[in-house]
C-alpha cells in the first residue's frame, strides 16, 4: 500500500486526495438516506416500498448522471466536471432537509442521484489515467475505500443526531449537515491542475461522445460491463439500503446498538477495498472479482438466514463488509482499461452506472418482498441473485491488468 504512494508524483497524490475526498462525501450524503428510513416512514406516513422507491429513484438517476458526467469529462475536462457534480449532489442533499412532502423528497433524491453518479465517473477516470499501470488497482481500490469513510461519518452523525434530537427533526438536521464538508472539497479541487489528456482535443459533438461507447469496436465491453454494474450495484443496494432497518426492526437493536454493528461492517469495507486493489494488481482483475463475488454470496446468505445470535452477527459483520467491498473496488480499474481515451470517461460512467438503472429496482423489491417473506429473507435473496450476475459478467470480460494508457508518462508529470 505504502509503496505505490511513496512512488507517486505530486500530481498523482493531489489527484488521489481530491478523488478520495469527493467519494467520501458521496457516501456521506447517500448513506444518510438508509439511516433515516425509519424516520422518513414515520414523518411522511409511507410504506417500506415507498421508502425503497426513494432509494431506487436515486440509483436510477445516478445511472444517467454517471453516463453524462463521464461524457462531460471526456469533452470538457475531468476537474471541471468534478466541481460541478460535487456541488450538485451536496446542494440536493441539503435541500432534502426542507422537503415538506413525499413527492418533493422524491424529486430532490433524483437530483442527488444525478450528481453522485457523475462525480464517481469523473474522479475514477481521472485517477485511472494519472496513476501508473502497475499501481492502478491499488490506487483505485484505495479511492473506493473512501466510501467507508463517508459511510462511517454518516453513521456517526446519525447516532448523534437521532440520540439528541426528536426523530421528526433529526432526519432534517442529518440531511442539512451533508452540505458542510462538500464546500471544503470544492475549494480543494479549485487548485487541482487539469491533466492535458483529460481535455478533448477535437470538436466532436457531445452526442457523438455519449454514443461512442456503442461503436462496434467497444460494444461488447459496454454490454458486459453493464451487466457487471447491474450485479454489483444490485447486490450492494439490496444489502445496505434496508440493513439499518433490519437491525432495528428485526434484530430489535437501538440506534446506538445498530450503529455498532454497522461500524464493524464499515471498517471491514474499508479493509476490503484496500485488499481488493492489492490482490487485483497481483493476480488479475477477473480472478480477484470471482473470489470476492463468490465469498460475498456465501457470507450474505449466512448472515441473513443462519440462526445467529447478536454476538455472532457482530463477528460475521466483518467478512460481510470485507467481501462486499471487493467488487466495487475493482470496477474503476477494470472499466477504465476496457476503453480508449476518447470515450474512456463515457464508458466507465456508463458501465458503472448503467447497473443503477436496473439495480434501482432492488431496494423497491426488498421493500415489496419484505411484506410477503420478511425483511431478512428479502434482503438475502435479492443480494445473492445480484452478485451471481457479477460472476457471469466477469467470465465474459477480458483480462486487462497492466494495460498502458496513451501518453501515460506525460499525464503523470
Amino acid at each position: 500500500m505504502s509503496n505505490w504512494y511513496s512512488e507517486s508524483s505530486p500530481l498523482e497524490r493531489r489527484t488521489f486526495w481530491a478523488s478520495f475526498g469527493g467519494w467520501a462525501l458521496d457516501a456521506l450524503d447517500v448513506q444518510m438516506f438508509g439511516l433515516a428510513i425509519p424516520a422518513l416512514i414515520a414523518a411522511f406516513g409511507i410504506s417500506k416500498a415507498d421508502a425503497g422507491l426513494l432509494g431506487s429513484v436515486t440509483l436510477f438517476f445516478g445511472a444517467f448522471g454517471g453516463w453524462l458526467g463521464g461524457a462531460l469529462g471526456d469533452r470538457f475536462g475531468r476537474v471541471k466536471a468534478l466541481q460541478i457534480t460535487v456541488a450538485t449532489f451536496a446542494l440536493a442533499t441539503f435541500a432534502c432537509a426542507f422537503a415538506m412532502t413525499y413527492n418533493q423528497l422524491l424529486i430532490l433524491k433524483a437530483i442527488q442521484g444525478l450528481g453522485f453518479g457523475a462525480e464517481w465517473a469523473c474522479g475514477a477516470v481521472l485517477m485511472a489515467e494519472i496513476i501508473r499501470p502497475e499501481h492502478r488497482g491499488k490506487a483505485l481500490g484505495s479511492v473506493q475505500s473512501a466510501w467507508a469513510v463517508g459511510w462511517g461519518a454518516a453513521v456517526l452523525l446519525s447516532a448523534l443526531v437521532f440520540t439528541y434530537a426528536p426523530a421528526d427533526i433529526a432526519w432534517r438536521l442529518l440531511f442539512a449537515l451533508g452540505l458542510l464538508p462538500a464546500l471544503l472539497i470544492i475549494f480543494i479541487r479549485r487548485g487541482l491542475k487539469e491533466p492535458p489528456r483529460a481535455v478533448a482535443a477535437d470538436k466532436t459533438p457531445f452526442f457523438a461522445t455519449l454514443s461512442g461507447i456503442f461503436h462496434r469496436d467497444v460494444l461488447r465491453s459496454t454490454l458486459i460491463g453493464g451487466l457487471f454494474g447491474i450485479g454489483a450495484h444490485g447486490g450492494y443496494a439490496a444489502l445496505t439500503t434496508f440493513l439499518p432497518t433490519y437491525l432495528r426492526e428485526v434484530r430489535h437493536l437501538s440506534v446506538l446498538g445498530s450503529s455498532g454493528y454497522l461500524a464493524v461492517i464499515i471498517v471491514a469495507f474499508f479493509c476490503g477495498c484496500i485488499a481488493s486493489g492489492i490482490i487485483s494488481d497481483r493476480i488479475g482483475r477477473r480472478a480477484n472479482v470471482t473470489f470476492f463475488a463468490s465469498a460475498c454470496i456465501v457470507t450474505v446468505l449466512i448472515y441473513i438466514f443462519a440462526p445467529l445470535t447478536n454476538g455472532e452477527m457482530l463477528v460475521l459483520g466483518f467478512p460481510l463488509g470485507f467481501f462486499s467491498a471487493g467488487i466495487p473496488a475493482s470496477m474503476a480499474a477494470l472499466f477504465s482499461e476496457l476503453y480508449p481515451a476518447g470515450v474512456r470517461g463515457t464508458g466507465v460512467g456508463f458501465c458503472y452506472n448503467f447497473g443503477r438503472i436496473v439495480s434501482a429496482a432492488f431496494p423497491f423489491l426488498v421493500g415489496y418482498l419484505s411484506d410477503h417473506i420478511g425483511l431478512g429473507p428479502a434482503i438475502g435473496v435479492d443480494a445473492a441473485f445480484a452478485y451471481s450476475l457479477v460472476l457471469i459478467a466477469v467470465v465474459l470480460l477480458p483480462e486487462t491488468r497492466g494495460k498502458v494508457f496513451e501518453q501515460a508518462a506525460a499525464t503523470r508529470a
